[in-house]
């Protein structure tokens, strides 16, 4: 394991799709991994040595012994059932976990999904926690994978791209599998060539990378003090944003500074 890699790993969202994989994956690279669970009846698919740890994503409250002493955390997580789900769990459980935080220094690997700057009512959540994640001043790195397990056996090429201009709305706009996905995250968590970086993250014919600071090394950073990505269309003025999430920014940003 790298010299950069965090020791404490937390992984939101641990029982979803993508969620397990990371916990699996972190396990294998070595590091002590939590795996942050709403119901602790749901974690039989879980690796024996993930060590389970309750909160709900949307308390902030009940996320303190998730949080305490962690190095890293994973976000994989994921709403369903349209705007104001978004809210309370793409962005929400962001923002929740960067509060309790509290400024205390962490490696954050944040999962998106392809096509987020273009704007309707569930991808303007996720691109405001994109943003969260900037203000924060944390260490990071955002992965907006295409669609999942949607590639052919033979399509393991892994390409990163940026600016997100695939709007398609369908698997045209790249696919790539779960296990890559989670393979991508862990690993950006003790590469220094990975931080401040947000991607697309898509999978072409061709063989697998063994090694993947060659493909991080080859993004260009968000600029600092940026609330979008480097090459992001600019399409969601902050002047237009709710109140709320204005003066969200506003404090996370004064606090990482």
């Amino acid at each position: 394991m790298s010299t950069n890699a965090p020791t404490d790993v937390l992984v939101v969202g641990a029982t979803g799709s993508i969620g397990e994989l990371v916990v699996a994956e972190s396990i294998r690279r070595g590091h002590r991994t939590r795996a942050l669970v709403r119901d602790r009846g749901r974690t039989a698919s879980l690796p024996g040595d993930a060590q389970i740890v309750v909160g709900d994503l949307t308390q902030a409250d009940t996320l303190t012994e998730a949080i305490d002493g962690v190095h890293a955390v994973v976000f994989t997580h994921g709403s369903h059932g349209g705007a104001r789900a978004a809210e309370l769990v793409d962005y929400g459980a962001v923002r929740n976990v960067l509060q309790v935080l509290g400024g205390r220094p962490a490696r954050i690997a944040l999962m998106t999904a392809i096509g987020v700057t273009n704007p309707y009512p569930g991808h303007d959540w996720k691109r405001r926690s994109e943003r969260l994640v900037r203000a924060s001043g944390l260490p990071y790195t955002i992965v907006r994978p295409g669609w999942f397990d949607y590639n052919q056996p033979d399509q393991l090429e892994l390409v990163m791209l940026q600016g997100d201009r695939r709007h398609a709305g369908t698997p045209a706009d790249g696919v790539v599998s779960r296990r890559q996905i989670a393979e991508v995250l862990v690993a950006s968590l003790s590469s220094p060539a990975a931080e401040r970086k947000t991607l697309e993250l898509v999978a072409e014919r061709g063989p697998a990378p063994t090694d993947l600071d060659p493909l991080f090394s080859a993004l260009q950073p968000d600029p600092q003090g940026a609330l979008d990505a480097v090459l992001d269309i600019d399409n969601m003025p902050l002047s237009a944003e709710p109140t709320a999430v204005r003066q969200e920014l506003a404090a996370f940003s004064a606090r990482g500074r």
